[in-house]
């Protein structure tokens, strides 16, 4: 089983991020678990902004989406800037839209979308504050695509108003409550992943449509 993490730092590599130290030190954690870890730097790839599955012209979101598909753990690790998720996780987020419309994002008997049976966490680092309004925008659009979300499924830091310094550099690594809600975090998530794999979810989202188009009005 593996866990893919997607690090949405404005930095080009080889720069630090002190959001991926953060996603090392959970993928660390899930691998103690049994899971198969991959981070990837969204700002690595040439991902075109839209919301379709592939928008072409060199897009490369495509093979993302692959890895997306393969890993039963998907995490989206994002800083803040300007008190607001930053532009890069938000990417990711209206790339996933396709499943709405992508038949080979759907399964075909049961309409279920292609996160159907996957977990998805969050982890947020920044300055000052924003983390609880970034983590409900990305953990609410993740189970609005399909993801399960579990209890407790995210993570943060973030330090002092107005500081320069960040994750790393003021000890956040040593800090109780970012490490208690890590390991929280990875937990809830390893467990969740592995019981959806024993206990596939069955709801039928075709007949469930199906009901509702026969209770409705079509044009209300």
């Amino acid at each position: 089983m593996k866990a893919l993490f997607i690090n949405c730092t404005l930095k080009r590599a080889p720069k630090f991020s002190n959001t991926e130290a953060l996603a090392k030190k959970a993928a660390g954690q899930l691998r103690e678990k049994g899971f198969e870890t991959e981070i990837i730097r969204l700002n690595d790839y040439n991902v075109l902004t839209g919301n379709s599955s592939d928008e072409g012209d060199g897009d490369e979101w495509p093979a993302l989406l692959e890895k997306i598909r393969d890993c039963s753990i998907f995490v989206i690790a994002a800083p803040i800037w300007m008190g607001h998720l930053a532009s890069p996780a938000q990417k990711v987020i209206e790339r996933l839209d396709a499943v709405f419309r992508d038949k080979n994002l759907i399964d075909e008997k049961t309409g279920q979308f292609m996160p159907y049976n996957k977990v998805a966490g969050c982890l947020v680092t920044g300055n000052e504050d924003g983390a609880h309004s970034c983590a409900a925008q990305v953990l609410w659009s993740m189970q609005e695509v399909g993801f399960t979300i579990p209890p407790n499924a995210n993570a943060y830091w973030v330090g002092l108003a107005g500081g320069e310094d960040d994750y790393v550099e003021a000890g956040g690594e040593r800090y109780f409550y970012t490490n208690k809600s890590l390991r929280f975090m990875t937990e809830n998530l390893s467990w969740f992943a592995k019981l959806l794999a024993k206990n596939p979810i069955e709801t039928n989202l075709l007949e469930a449509e199906a009901s509702a188009r026969a209770e409705s009005d079509e044009d209300k």
